[in-house]
């Protein structure tokens, strides 16, 4: 399964800490669910145990939006989530 980053997605990844691989992971492995305009969500959590903007969590979550391309799943948006 193939997974692309739309532009848009690449820099909320930057801004919010996720990774490509955390990202592809979420989609490929973590639990699926509807979303908006037609969009597939995709959630998984991650060991972190590090600090992030100063405050220390034990893990972070991936939510991840996409859209069903042929074979591909192509990234919108990420939203991630620390505790």
């Amino acid at each position: 399964m193939v997974v692309r980053f739309h532009p848009h997605a690449r820099e909320k990844m930057a801004e919010r800490g996720a990774t490509e691989d955390e990202v592809s992971a979420s989609v490929k492995q973590g639990e699926r669910f509807p979303a908006r305009f037609g969009r597939s969500g995709f959630r998984r959590n991650f060991p972190f145990d590090r600090e992030w903007r100063g405050k220390h969590y034990k893990s972070k979550q991936v939510e991840t939006y996409a859209v069903r391309e042929g074979d591909e799943w192509l990234v919108i948006t990420v939203i991630t989530r620390y505790f």
